[in-house]
């Protein structure tokens, strides 16, 4: 079993940033890969950055360039910086985990950019 537990979202406005966190414990040696995933009103839920075990990260278009994705090993915790956020971002974020063949969630984070 794998636990993930997200902090770090709030209100901001237009053009400024956060970062969210995300604590994991339990079974973490078999996690492969990591990411964060939002899902807006009467929308499905979407990647927006993902980073394996071996380090390397992909992002969603609609974030690359202002969203970063990063992990402390020692600390087991994921981290998404955003930057230059717009009102399109949103949504309520999760944290994921994969390991094996079994997806774990986070309880999710909201997030909203508004003036």
């Amino acid at each position: 079993q794998v636990q993930l537990v997200e902090s770090g979202g709030g209100l901001v406005q237009p053009g400024g940033s956060l970062r969210l966190s995300c604590a994991v414990s339990g079974s973490i040696f078999r996690i492969y890969a990591m990411g964060w995933y939002r899902q807006a009103p009467g929308k499905l839920r979407e990647l927006v950055a993902v980073i394996s075990s071996g380090d390397s990260s992909n992002y969603a278009d609609s974030v690359k360039g202002r969203f970063t994705i990063s992990r402390d090993i020692a600390k087991n915790t994921v981290y998404l910086q955003m930057n230059s956020l717009k009102p399109e971002d949103t949504a309520v974020y999760y944290c994921n985990a994969k390991a094996g063949k079994v997806d774990y969630w986070g309880q999710g984070t909201q997030v909203t950019v508004s003036s």
